[in-house]
């Protein structure tokens, strides 16, 4: 089976010829005009490595790394007509694999790429992800199934806040703001009103039994967000 490419590319013209090229070599190309539609298309079909555009419209293709990294370690190659250090080391720290200055030709582009994809079937190769997570103070959670049980009965979650636990898990002792939740969870790319992921955290802590001033699980960080501090086991 050929593998599946993102493209996040708004610039038609480039976009095509990477595509053209990609899918000469044999691989299955999707491409994405704007930072949250590729952002829908990457939670909406699996991928093995995803192209991102640095300026984006509606989500910048920071941004957009950031939401990709938190919920998978598909290799991500940034791709920017910007090439100071400064730039290309923002792109990495939040989560891209390589990176791409523009121009480039189309020779760089195929190596790079096929580097990549040689890591990522090495890594599903060595290690995949436990499909279900055990916690202290009986939090168990199938995220395959998704779903959720405390002390042995099964949380009724809503799909939002499934996805809120599933994020603030997987990436423990990691300071969400709530911008940052909204962005992930709800797909937007700005936060509309605040009051909506507080109320939503606050009915998951409810369902988990997670008192706020002594917390098992999540824990508010006055003035910066939420974090998850439940201990594995």
């Amino acid at each position: 089976m050929a593998e599946q490419l993102l493209l996040v590319e708004d610039d038609a013209e480039i976009a095509r010829i990477i595509r053209d090229t990609l899918q000469q070599e044999g691989y299955t190309v999707t491409w994405a005009t704007t930072g949250l539609e590729g952002w829908e298309d990457f939670q909406s079909a699996a991928y093995d490595l995803v192209l991102v555009d640095w300026m984006l419209p509606e989500m910048d293709g920071i941004t957009l790394c950031q939401n990709i990294r938190w919920k998978s370690d598909v290799p991500i190659i940034m791709i920017s007509a910007r090439k100071d250090d400064e730039d290309k080391v923002e792109g990495l720290d939040i989560g891209a694999d390589d990176y791409l200055a523009k121009p480039f030709s189309l020779v760089e582009l195929k190596a790079r790429v096929a580097s990549q994809l040689r890591r990522w079937r090495r890594y599903n190769g060595q290690a995949q992800e436990s499909e279900e997570s055990v916690f202290a103070n009986g939090l168990t959670a199938d995220w395959q199934r998704e779903q959720v049980f405390l002390k042995g009965e099964e949380v009724p979650l809503t799909i939002k806040e499934f996805e809120l636990l599933k994020l603030l898990a997987h990436n423990p002792d990691r300071v969400f703001s709530k911008n940052e939740l909204y962005q992930h969870v709800w797909q937007q790319p700005e936060i509309g009103d605040s009051h909506t992921v507080t109320v939503h955290i606050k009915s998951l802590r409810e369902k988990l039994k997670d008192p706020m001033k002594t917390p098992h699980f999540i824990q508010t960080v006055w003035g910066k967000g939420y974090r998850f501090i439940g201990e594995t086991h």
